[in-house]
């Protein structure tokens, strides 16, 4: 899979999703970090790393973070399949993540 983006575009929707995520729970770091280009099975593709005093902010502020990159991020995933490349297109279940957030 080959992961594109617009570096300036993606990093202000990344830091805007970390944003809401300060603004709803009491977190004191996020770090998040998103790679691109050529990818390969296995690979790790993303780290989102959140601190609270309280645990239970940082898991929520961590899927919350979780859900929203996979949604809202300015990334276009390109899959390779036996010789065949396909645009990935949005699944609905990642739309309907987001639901339970707002």
């Amino acid at each position: 899979m080959t992961l594109e983006h617009y570096p300036v575009m993606t990093e202000n929707e990344i830091l805007k999703i970390a944003e809401k995520a300060f603004k709803k729970w009491d977190i004191n770091y996020a770090s998040i970090i998103h790679r691109v280009g050529k990818l390969f099975p296995k690979d790790k593709i993303v780290y989102v790393g959140v601190s609270s005093k309280h645990r239970q902010n940082a898991f929520n502020a961590c899927n919350f973070i979780m859900d929203y990159l996979k949604s809202n991020a300015t990334f276009w995933k390109l899959e390779e399949l036996e010789g065949e490349k396909k645009w990935v297109i949005q699944d609905k279940k990642e739309i309907k993540a987001l639901k339970k957030w707002i």
